[in-house]
């Protein structure tokens, strides 16, 4: 079953007082996730924006914002994502580049300076807990073709790690696919599963997105929060009893620093992380300490979620000899790396990561090129070695981001590191880091750097390295470069 066809079932069939999504320790039930879709429904068609109409959503971790994705999934409509997190200036310039008819938001987010006037022509409609209504007079307007994206399913933000996000177009097959893959729907006519999903990660990024509505489809309640804090997050596994539950490594790292008692996690068995590389260290503190296997995952927002992954019985089997790897290809996906005349490369060597399948944007015949370095071993497992647009040009020695942060990370006072290129008018760019520090560890710039020079080559040493209380993040947690650089520059500025 489709996802649209599956919510259509859910808003039809759903009891009004079955329980759908715990926020701040209340529920909201099936019946205001209906009542708020019949609402959004009579206000779109009133505007004469029916089935495949484009419609934006300032997304925020709320069941009211999760009610309007699954409203407009069920009517055949677009869920264009705009993210909450975003300073109002750069939330109004999203919107402006977004080119939506209609614009749904809380009344917060539409207070931010900027931003009412960036919807501007776009009907704007003003969410709450339990309804939705037009800041404005509905008038039916004529249509423009920009309003309307037929066999879209939804427009969504990529992280945005490297530069400004990019709009990612996903089609229905691969939303369908997807969810095929991960979250199958209850088996017989049954509506429901038991048990519930912790849901963490910004619905903004592909992963927090499908935790919400991938559980939902599967006929599970979520608990739902805006943000990972541990106490709540522990304190929603062992209300809830979870066997599984989705983190990313920053929050893994939390759970084995804080030294929460194994009891309080008694019934994990396994948890996912995406979003970025989770290190075998951290993986291996899991099992050790609680008898958690971590499965990391491997995707993008091109490609509707995951497209590699590990099993638990993947990783009782092969963990200890592959440790580090992304795992094997997701059923119905195909992997390939290639070399620079675009042909195939033989298991173990190195080049650019391809793929192929329907949760692919380029189709399930096409090869769909990545940005990432991989490699795939003679058993299938696939290895990233980094990005393809990473490296950083130092007077014409090649520089490879990954290599700079490993080593900086060997040292015993830093916690996590990350590098960037900081223009240079001799040598085009130059390498800068930046690093958080272990709790009570106390280390500075240049001693770091003094340390990289046993380790690294000449040209891959980091010209400064500056040390701050938190790396800055993206809404997926990765380290924002772009950030990162203008904290970098900043500081070399108030050093000057």
């Amino acid at each position: 079953m489709g996802a649209r066809e599956r919510f259509r079932q859910l808003l039809a069939q759903a009891p009004a007082d079955a329980e759908a999504i715990e926020f701040d320790l209340r529920w909201t039930t099936w019946g205001t996730i209906q009542s708020i879709a019949r609402a959004l429904d009579e206000i779109l068609l009133a505007r004469g924006l029916g089935p495949g109409a484009r419609v934006g959503l300032i997304m925020e971790n709320r069941p009211e914002h999760v009610a309007v994705i699954i409203a407009l999934l069920a009517t055949d409509r677009i869920v264009v994502s705009f993210s909450s997190l975003q300073p109002p200036a750069r939330l109004a310039a999203d919107i402006v580049r977004g080119n939506v008819g209609v614009l749904v938001g809380s009344p917060a987010q539409l207070a931010g300076e900027g931003v009412r006037a960036a919807a501007d022509p776009a009907l704007v409609l003003e969410l709450t807990a339990d309804d939705v209504v037009a800041a404005g007079p509905v008038d039916k307007t004529e249509p423009r073709p920009a309003d309307f994206a037929p066999g879209v399913a939804v427009e969504m933000l990529t992280s945005g790690t490297t530069g400004p996000p990019k709009r990612v177009l996903l089609r229905e097959l691969q939303v369908d696919t997807a969810l095929a893959t991960s979250a199958p729907e209850p088996p017989g006519d049954r509506l429901f599963r038991s048990g519930v999903a912790i849901v963490v990660t910004p619905m903004v990024h592909i992963g927090g997105f499908w935790g919400a509505v991938a559980s939902l489809y599967a006929g599970r309640r979520i608990a739902l929060f805006a943000k990972f804090q541990l106490d709540s997050w522990v304190a929603a596994v062992e209300r809830h009893r979870p066997a599984a539950a989705g983190i990313v490594p920053a929050a893994i790292r939390t759970v084995l620093t804080a030294r929460v008692p194994a009891e309080k996690l008694a019934s994990l068995k396994v948890i996912t992380s995406g979003t970025t590389f989770c290190p075998t260290d951290l993986i291996d503190a899991m099992l050790e300490r609680y008898g958690i296997r971590v499965l990391p995952t491997y995707g993008a927002t091109e490609f509707a979620g995951a497209i590699a992954f590990w099993t638990a019985a993947m990783h009782e089997k092969y963990w200890p000899t592959k440790a580090g790897s992304a795992g094997r290809p997701v059923p119905g996906v195909e992997l390939r790396v290639t070399g620079p005349d675009g042909a195939a490369l033989p298991a173990g060597q190195q080049g650019v990561l391809e793929a192929r399948g329907a949760q692919s944007p380029a189709g399930t015949q096409a090869w769909q090129r990545t940005s990432d370095l991989a490699s795939i071993d003679s058993d299938g497992f696939l290895w990233i070695h980094g990005r393809v647009d990473d490296a950083i040009i130092r007077g014409g020695f090649k520089v490879h981001p990954e290599t700079v942060k490993s080593a900086l990370e060997r040292h015993p006072a830093v916690h996590e590191a990350a590098v960037a290129p900081l223009p240079d008018d001799r040598l085009g760019f130059v390498p800068v880091a930046a690093v958080e520090l272990e709790p009570g560890a106390e280390v500075d710039g240049e001693e770091l750097r003094r340390f990289c020079r046993d380790v690294l080559l000449p040209y891959e040493v980091p010209a400064h390295v500056v040390v701050l209380d938190a790396l800055p993040r993206t809404p997926s947690y990765k380290v924002s470069r772009i950030d990162l650089l203008e904290l970098i520059e900043a500081r070399l500025r108030r050093a000057a």
